[in-house]
C-alpha cells in the first residue's frame, strides 16, 4: 500500500505559499508516495485551488504523485476545466492522478452559483468531454492539442460513498475509487472496496485519514470510522488494517509540515 498525505494549511501560524511548498517538497524527500489536495470553495476557510496547488507542486518535486481527493468537477467549466488540469500534468511530466467526484456541500455551490440538484448530470456530462478533449478530438470549438507526453490525460479515480451508483461506473470506465475513510466506518470500507472490486475496479484509495499521534485511544472496531488520532503503535495497526482490507493507497491529512514530523508519520507504514 503507497503512503500518500494532504498538507492542511488551516493549522500553520504563518500559512506562507513558500512555507506550504517546502512542505511538499520536504514530503517528497520523507518518501511518501504521493501529494493530495482538497477542493473547498465558499466555506469559510481557504485552501488553494487543488489545481494550482498541483502546478505549484510540480515545480519543487520531481517524483512524487500529485492527486485531487476529490475535485468537485461539477463547479467548473469542462473545456476550462480540462485545459488546467492537463497543463499541471504537462508541467508535471505525468504525475497527476486526478481524483473527482460530484461534490456532497451544497454550500460550495451556491458559493459558484451552480445547480446543485444536478450535480451527478454535470459530473457523467463532464468527463467524457474532458477525455474527449485530452485524446486530442475537437469538443466544439474546442482542441487542446495535447503534446505526446501528456495525450490521454492523466488516470481518473471516482470518488464517491460507498454504496453510490458510480462504484461500477468508477470500475467499469475509469481507473480507480476513492474514498473518505474519516467519514465512512471501517464496515462500509470493507463493502465499498469488495463492491468496487467485484466490478472488475483498479487502484483504490481511501482518503481523508486525520493525523494526531498525540492521542491515546483504544483499537478501532467495524462500526469505528478510521483515523490517525492515536498513539504511533495503534496508528500502524490501523494503517495495516487498510492494507489487509487490499487498499492500494492511504492518504493522510498532516496539520505540522517540519521535517521530522512528516518523517515520523511516514515511518508508520513500510
Amino acid at each position: 500500500m503507497r503512503l500518500g498525505v494532504s498538507l492542511n494549511i488551516q493549522s500553520m501560524p504563518t500559512p506562507s505559499g513558500r512555507s506550504y511548498t517546502e512542505g511538499m517538497r520536504l514530503a517528497e524527500k520523507v518518501g511518501f508516495d504521493g501529494l493530495w489536495f482538497f477542493d473547498t470553495v465558499g466555506r469559510g476557510t481557504f485552501r488553494p485551488d487543488p489545481v494550482s496547488a498541483m502546478s505549484a507542486a510540480a515545480s519543487v518535486t520531481e517524483r512524487i504523485e500529485l492527486g485531487t481527493c476529490i475535485l468537485q468537477v461539477p463547479l467548473r467549466r469542462p473545456v476550462e476545466l480540462a485545459h488546467r488540469i492537463l497543463s499541471a500534468h504537462y508541467l508535471s511530466g505525468g504525475r497527476v492522478r486526478l481524483g473527482v467526484g460530484s461534490g456532497s456541500t451544497e454550500a460550495d455551490f451556491n458559493a459558484t452559483g451552480n445547480d446543485f440538484k444536478g450535480r451527478f448530470r454535470d459530473l457523467a456530462a463532464a468527463l467524457p468531454v474532458m477525455r474527449d478533449l485530452w485524446r486530442g478530438e475537437s469538443v466544439g470549438d474546442a482542441n487542446l492539442t495535447p503534446l505526446d507526453s501528456v495525450k490521454g490525460g492523466p488516470p481518473i479515480l471516482i470518488g464517491s460513498w460507498a454504496g453510490s451508483r458510480w462504484i461500477p461506473i468508477a470500475a467499469k470506465q475509469y481507473d480507480g475509487w476513492v474514498s473518505s475513510a474519516h467519514f465512512t466506518n471501517i464496515a462500509t470500507l470493507k463493502e465499498g472496496y469488495k463492491r468496487f472490486k467485484g466490478e472488475g475496479g483498479g487502484r483504490t484509495v481511501a482518503s481523508n485519514i486525520p493525523v494526531d499521534l498525540t492521542v491515546d485511544s483504544k483499537s478501532l472496531t467495524d462500526d469505528d470510522n478510521l483515523d490517525l488520532r492515536c498513539g504511533p503503535e495503534e496508528a500502524r495497526a490501523r494503517l495495516d488494517l487498510l492494507a489487509e482490507i487490499g487498499f492500494d493507497d492511504a492518504i493522510v491529512t498532516v496539520f505540522d509540515f517540519s521535517e521530522d514530523h512528516l518523517a515520523t508519520v511516514r515511518a508508520l507504514f513500510s
